[in-house]
């Protein structure tokens, strides 16, 4: 199965995701259409050069939008770093730790554990608050 999800950088909030048993431009552009319609229009998008990134149906919505479109190095890893934490955090929190019977338990559990992720999961890099309380404004000062 293929994952894709659609992260807000500041926050680290997943946006929106989706998975697949092929390596598609569909799931993809669903991912990124939810997500704009649930969370409005960023100025700029940054993905890696995966053929289903660079597709016309892919990068076709974003110049719909009038959004920016940034790309990172080809073999340049950390030019995505938030993403590779985020897959990090997925398969050691949830995949890893779970025998999945078919797609639709796979999917069951990651609903769960990006509910869990930006809501109640803490970051270190965010001060010790979730992506929601970050993404919303909800942020808490914390005093010793």
């Amino acid at each position: 199965m293929y994952l894709v999800a659609i992260i807000d950088w500041y926050s680290r909030k997943v946006l929106s995701w989706r998975v697949s048993n092929t390596m598609d431009t569909d799931f993809c552009v669903d991912a990124l259409e939810e997500a704009l319609q649930r969370h409005g229009t960023p100025e700029i998008f940054n993905t890696d050069q995966g053929v289903q990134f660079t597709s016309e149906a892919f990068t076709s919505v974003l110049k719909e939008y009038g959004i920016r479109i940034s790309m990172d190095g080809k073999g340049c890893y950390h030019d995505n770093i938030f993403v590779e934490r985020l897959w990090r955090s997925v398969k050691h929190e949830c995949v890893y730790l779970t025998a999945f019977e078919d797609g639709r338990h796979l999917k069951q559990a990651l609903h769960r554990y990006f509910r869990h992720y930006n809501q109640t999961r803490y970051h270190q890099t965010l001060d010790y608050q979730t992506p929601d309380e970050v993404y919303y404004g909800q942020s808490i000062s914390l005093a010793a």
